[in-house]
């Protein structure tokens, strides 16, 4: 047999699902780090990273032993995939646990300025405020502004933005970080604030 090292993810999937149990350690070893520096850098704690990362694993397992994985030369990004839609699916949970009725309230949590319609005032600087990261994005370079363009103007997802670019989804991660650093970096160099209080 074929060193499972040397083999391709497409390979070892096939091995596996054969009942080759070496071949699905030897994608473990290959996407580990990888992965699980993927979910903590999004979750930031060791626990829940370490939970997302083994019930990605296990929903992998699943569709691979149920016959429905199916073969498109992209196992890691497919595993990305996976472990991206529990993270929201996780932060979608503790936001329906998180949620307080106006009812269970003493005061009227609806008589709030931040619900209020904005004035004319804030509704300038609002146009400002974006007119002036408009004009800092253009000054971004290409890689870093269509980062930022295709994900805040377009809606794009980061496995989509990687799909388009040709690049990795790290690499695209990338990007924005550092356009989001520079961003900074530039409005703080030109005295901007691009907050509102």
């Amino acid at each position: 047999m074929k060193n499972l090292k040397k083999m391709t993810d497409e390979e070892l999937v096939i091995l596996y699902s054969k009942g080759e149990n070496q071949a699905f350690d030897t994608l473990l070893n290959r996407y580990q780090n990888r992965l699980y520096s993927y979910i903590y850098f999004i979750v930031k704690s060791t626990e829940l990273a370490e939970d997302i990362f083994q019930e990605t694993f296990v929903k992998a397992i699943m569709t691979i032993k149920q016959g429905r994985y199916t073969e498109n030369g992209k196992f890691p990004a497919w595993l990305t995939r996976i472990a991206h839609n529990l993270i929201i699916d996780n932060y979608r949970q503790e936001r329906n646990e998180n949620v307080i009725s106006n009812d269970d309230s003493e005061i009227d949590l609806l008589n709030n300025m931040k619900l209020s319609e904005g004035t004319i005032e804030m509704e300038i600087i609002n146009e400002q405020i974006h007119d002036d990261v408009r004009h800092l994005v253009k000054q971004l370079p290409d890689n870093q502004r269509e980062v930022v363009y295709m994900r805040f103007y377009q809606d794009l997802s980061f496995k989509e933005i990687a799909d388009i670019t040709g690049v990795s989804i790290n690499t695209a991660l990338g990007r924005m970080r550092y356009a989001i650093l520079n961003l900074r970096r530039m409005a703080e160099e030109k005295e901007m604030i691009l907050t509102l209080d």
